[in-house]
């Protein structure tokens, strides 16, 4: 990707010294037309019905998020250099301008020891979900892993206070990105091994004589660790999110996921196995904890075609109730099949299709009610969406995504 590269040598303040630093502005416009549509039917002892909706718009995110960055590093010396970036979600579509640089905004040091980050991030365990999906995560193609925790971590927040740091990244936080992190990165040069370590400040206010205070609301911890050479590229992380810490009514999700990738040259291999749990302590019968549990995959391949790539996944996501309930289970299946065609380095056209198909939708649809979207919740995201009363439960979806991305 080129970007556009701002040198600039600075006298230190002290000492005398030359320092180099550097500024690169970068970014990504894209734009797509988008069709999404949802079957909402029937189930149990009703009269059969069917409930279709659908909705067409201008997407800034098909391919690639619509964005605008400014990053910089300096050099101290002695091998230590300081670095900033700030990054802003664009919405080219309407028009919106940078209103937060939610996407990232970090300062770190780094030198022969690694890379220490404070702020703004994405979480250690996220990583996986998009590294190893061929379609990283963007537009209707978008791995099913990510879409079933996004709406996991949305769901969960507003069910127990609220969204989480202000309703970031669409109120996916403590999943997608995390606020008040203090990270830490290896340094390159370990024979292929890398690995970061994370811990994000709850910043609840602590009240004397007050039972359970602070609140850990908010508090994130997780940790990543891989190795590549070459062609291959394995990595294993673990993240855990507080939603409620005060007893007895205590609540975390707890995130493990290991991912890898190959390439072949011909063609690239994807995968991706994901096992989430939703802990809920005094939710069950007499006061025991209910775990619920998400385990899912993703298999997929990017093959590059001439100057273009082609690219397809399948996914699945079991959902197991934790109240032992009778037949009180969910799956869904995602296969998404794609082509990007590149006009330059810096501007690609694309096509995405993805079906989507829903079992036992009554159970859980907040959370298994799958749509093409990257968030499923029309509570934060206004979209085609399931009809989930009256008998009718989430049944099949299907997305299209037709656009041209550029970088610079």
């Amino acid at each position: 990707m080129k970007r556009t590269m701002l040198a600039l040598s600075v006298l230190a303040a002290s000492g005398g010294a030359a320092a180099q630093s550097s500024l690169t502005v970068f970014g990504v416009i894209d734009a797509g037309i988008s069709h999404y549509s949802t079957k909402s039917r029937s189930w149990g002892p009703t009269l059969p019905r069917q409930v279709t909706q659908s909705q067409t718009v201008l997407s800034p995110s098909g391919y690639a998020s619509s964005r605008l960055g400014f990053r910089g590093t300096e050099d101290l010396g002695g091998g230590l250099s300081a670095g900033f970036w700030l990054e802003a979600p664009l919405s080219n579509d309407t028009g919106g301008g940078i209103v937060n640089f939610g996407r990232r905004s970090t300062l770190s040091l780094s030198g022969p020891f690694g890379e220490l980050r404070l702020g703004r991030d994405y979480t250690a365990s996220f990583w996986n979900d998009a590294v190893f999906d061929p379609f990283s995560v963007n537009g209707v193609g978008t791995n099913l892993v990510a879409v079933v925790n996004s709406n996991i971590a949305a769901s969960r927040a507003l069910a127990t206070g609220g969204l989480l740091n202000g309703g970031l990244s669409a109120g996916t936080d403590s999943y997608l990105r995390t606020s008040n992190a203090v990270s830490y990165f290896l340094p390159p040069g370990l024979g292929g091994f890398y690995g970061q370590v994370q811990y994000a400040f709850h910043e609840n206010v602590k009240t004397s004589g007050t039972a359970d205070s602070p609140s850990g609301r908010g508090r994130y911890a997780g940790a990543r660790v891989g190795w590549a050479s070459g062609p291959a590229d394995v990595a294993l992380a673990y993240g855990e999110s507080t939603l409620v810490s005060a007893a007895p009514a205590g609540e975390k999700i707890k995130s493990l996921n290991l991912g890898g990738s190959y390439d072949f040259g011909t063609v690239k291999v994807f995968g991706e196995w994901s096992s989430v749990r939703d802990a809920r302590d005094n939710a069950g019968l007499f006061g025991t904890r209910v775990t619920d549990r998400y385990d899912g995959f993703v298999a997929g391949v990017n093959m590059p075609v001439g100057p273009g790539v082609i690219r397809a996944s399948f996914a699945r996501v079991n959902f197991r109730n934790g109240n032992g309930l009778p037949d009180g289970d969910a799956s869904v299946d995602k296969l998404a099949l794609g082509y990007v065609h590149n006009l330059s380095r810096r501007t690609a056209l694309y096509a995405t299709v993805a079906r989507i198909g829903i079992r036992n939708g009554h159970n859980n649809p907040t959370v298994m009610g799958v749509t093409p979207l990257v968030l499923s919740l029309p509570a934060i995201f206004p979209q085609a969406a399931y009809v989930t009363n009256g008998g009718m439960e989430p049944r099949r979806a299907m997305g299209y995504d037709v656009g041209i991305r550029h970088a610079f």
